[in-house]
Parts: structure tokens; C-alpha cells; sequence
């Protein structure tokens, strides 16, 4: 049976609006979470048959226009309304490119300058392609640290590192969403979207709710087991010649309790490596 991403989209996110979220009366005996088929077609302007084919995908084909109607009526965001787009084939400067996992020399050299703060390279799909030291320093309590959603639901660190494990969870899985409308038949997505599946029970019920949503402004809130708390805000920036990657970078504010503590965390592993390369003084 063909797959049915842009339908599965449309019902999970009706399913998620109730008529006062809409600025409609609700009326009737509502067997089902949500907002009615018809109720949707109203708000959109569609015809309801129209939307109840689009949903069960034997419509698969709606013009740019259905589509910024059912994202207004549906209350998507920005992240959202792209991915729907991108779900319906109607988004031409987002088809699927080949990603590139290697990262290349002198991206390198510019995330190791910055010592002060962790930079990493990831792709899509979450996987860590490149690591300054500090950043190193900071996921060394993963064993290994070799992709953010695996670390975040089946590492048993995760819950204890991310100090807002819940919204952690649900950033996850909304970026790992976004990343399925580029490119939904993937081989490294979906072989990670099945483990995760299969061995996080609260990965596929977020999963099932289809939130889509890039990589937000909001702090992390960390706790490592060398330093402790840490509040750090990001900026995050594509990489141009590597499509699908991006270059995180971690801040801490300027003589904050967590600038002190990641200055702590530099030096602790600064004196490790040093051990290390020199076992006998």
C-alpha cells in the first residue's frame, strides 16, 4: 500500500484542534479528538469529499493554493505549512539531495576556533558529524555520542543530561519530522526512525503526532555530572556547500553561573587530554 505522509499529516494535525481553537461552535456528539473533516473543508474553502480523498490519499495532488488554505485553517506555522508543501511535491527548491557526512577542512578549523564553546557540526538526521574539543567535553557523559535523538531516548544519560528531558523529547522528534518532508525515503532516517520506534514507546507516540518544527531559539538546560547546570543559548547556521548540514554553536551568558561552569568543563578536559598524552610525568 503506497505511503501516505501528506494524509497522515492533515489528520494528525486536525485531530490536534478543537472548534474554539478555530473560532468555531462545536456542536454534536464528537466521536473523535479534534476538528471534523468537514469542518476543515469549511475553513479551508474546499470541497469536503476533495479534503476527505486528500486525507485518505487518492487525492495527491492539491495546488499551492488548497495547500495555504488548509495550512491557515489548520493554524500552521511556518515549519508546518513548509513541510506540508514539501509532503505534497509543491515546494521545487526543496527536492532530496544527496547529504554529505563528511564535513569538510575548514569548517573544521573554524569550529576549533572556538575554544571557548561548543560548536558541532550535525546533519538532518541528527547524527553528530564533526565535534570541537569543549563540545567533546560537554556530551562526554554519552557513550557513544554519535546522534542527538538516540542519545535523547535510548541512552539512559539523556534523562538525566537534558534537564527538560519532555521538551528535549518533543524538539526531537519535530526536527526529525522536518527532516522526513525533505527526503521521507531516506535510508539513515528511516533505519533510525524504526529503532527509535521499536525500543521508545514515548518516541512513537510523539512520533504519530506529526509536529514539525526546525531548530527554535529557546535555551537548552543541561546538567552534567562534571559541572552541573548549564543554561546555553545557540545559533545554528547551514553549511552552503553541504546541503542538509548545519554548524551549531553553544553560548553561555558572560559571567553567568554556566559560563563559569563551561570554562570549568574546558579546563577539566584540557588537563585530561594532557594526561592522557603524557600518562608519566
Amino acid at each position: 500500500m503506497p505511503d501516505n505522509d501528506l494524509g497522515d499529516f492533515l489528520r494528525a494535525r486536525r485531530s490536534g484542534l478543537q472548534p474554539e481553537d478555530v473560532g468555531m461552535a462545536s456542536y454534536g456528539l464528537r466521536r473523535v479528538a479534534g476538528l471534523r473533516r468537514e469542518e476543515v473543508a469549511v475553513l479551508a474553502g474546499v470541497n469536503v469529499d476533495y479534503y476527505t480523498r486528500l486525507e485518505q490519499g487518492r487525492e495527491r495532488h492539491p495546488s499551492p493554493q488548497v495547500l495555504d488554505a488548509l495550512g491557515r485553517a489548520l493554524h500552521l506555522d511556518t515549519d508546518a505549512h513548509a513541510h506540508l508543501h514539501r509532503l505534497a511535491g509543491t515546494a521545487p527548491h526543496d527536492r532530496p539531495m544527496p547529504q554529505r557526512n563528511g564535513v569538510s577542512p575548514a569548517l573544521r578549523q573554524l569550529m576549533d576556533g572556538y575554544p571557548h564553546t561548543p560548536a558541532f557540526v550535525l546533519n538532518r538526521t541528527l547524527d553528530l558529524l564533526a565535534t570541537n574539543a569543549l563540545a567533546d567535553a560537554l556530551y562526554s557523559p554519552f557513550h557513544p555520542a554519535d546522534n542527538l535523538a538516540r542519545m535523547v531516548f535510548l541512552d539512559p544519560t539523556g534523562r538525566d543530561f537534558y534537564t527538560r528531558w519532555d521538551w528535549a523529547a518533543q524538539a526531537t522528534v519535530a526536527n526529525l519530522r522536518q527532516a522526513a518532508g525533505f527526503d521521507p525515503d531516506a535510508p539513515r532516517l528511516n533505519a533510525l526512525i524504526e529503532t527509535l520506534t521499536e525500543q521508545s514507546a514515548t518516541f512513537s507516540t510523539l512520533w504519530q503526532a506529526h509536529t514539525v518544527r526546525g531548530k527554535t531559539q529557546d535555551a537548552k538546560e543541561l546538567n552534567h555530572p562534571d559541572v552541573g547546570p548549564l543554561t546555553l543559548t545557540y545559533q545554528a547556521f547551514d553549511v552552503r556547500d553541504a546541503p542538509g548540514q548545519q554548524l551549531v554553536i553553544y553560548h553561555a551568558e558572560p559571567g553567568s553561573p554556566s559560563a563559569h561552569a563551561l570554562s570549568l568543563l574546558g579546563a577539566l578536559d584540557a588537563t585530561t587530554r594532557q594526561t592522557a598524552r603524557n600518562p608519566h610525568p
